[in-house]
């Protein structure tokens, strides 16, 4: 959905973390988890380190909705399983990310989204989409030389994923109103409830007999 794609970049970027230089990492100088290959290809010449370093927020945002975001058509997914492919295709790579959805929808896996794939996860249970997506993206990672390296920061992400996808899945509708506990209204008198007969002289006598006596005493 387009309303998540601000809220899944938020959440991305706290995972990708801020400048660093891994030589264990092949994506080499990494900053907003945008790479040095990837700014290259995004500015149309070869980024330098100081480059990547000087990246921002409203720099990358770009980049991750024109190269992920929308390449994965997240804005047709449904919520919470646009934020799980889009997270898988910014770790893993688009055309993965695609495929292994189109691997849990049983369409064929050509890793590109189009009106097969979307019109199936539209069809299907969103929850059970987004765990079977992610415990194959984790299944993926396991079977990686540098997993054993990346292991702990892979998994927690894994799972902040599958957390915060299905917490999007919830309709934000308001809760229903509790009316046993709601206080009764006052309650006015009907005019058949009103004293009848003599109450009401009964009573403007004593009132009248009241104001005599008061401007007795006071003579």
């Amino acid at each position: 959905m387009d309303a998540n794609f601000a809220r899944a970049l938020e959440l991305v970027l706290a995972h990708e973390g801020g400048y660093v230089d891994d030589p264990r990492d092949p994506g080499g100088a990494t900053n907003l988890g945008i790479t040095i290959g990837t700014l290259s290809d995004w500015i149309g010449r070869p980024a330098t380190k100081s480059d990547v370093q000087g990246l921002t927020k409203a720099a990358v945002a770009p980049i991750y909705r024109k190269r992920y975001w929308d390449a994965l058509r997240c804005d047709d997914l449904p919520s919470g399983l646009d934020y799980a492919v889009f997270d898988f295709g910014v770790n893993s790579g688009v055309s993965r990310a695609a495929k292994y959805l189109q691997a849990v929808l049983r369409v064929p896996q050509d890793g590109k989204i189009g009106p097969v794939t979307i019109a199936a996860a539209k069809a299907a249970d969103t929850t059970i989409l987004i765990e079977r997506l992610c415990a194959n993206r984790l299944d993926f990672l396991k079977g990686l030389p540098t997993y054993p390296v990346y292991r702990k920061g892979w998994t927690s992400r894994v799972e902040g994923v599958i957390e915060h996808a299905l917490l999007m899945t919830l309709s934000p509708a308001p809760p229903a109103p509790d009316y046993e506990h709601f206080p009764e209204p006052p309650r006015t008198i009907p005019v058949s409830d009103k004293p009848k007969g003599n109450a009401g002289w009964i009573i403007a006598f004593l009132i009248a007999v009241a104001l005599v006596a008061a401007f007795l005493l006071t003579r």
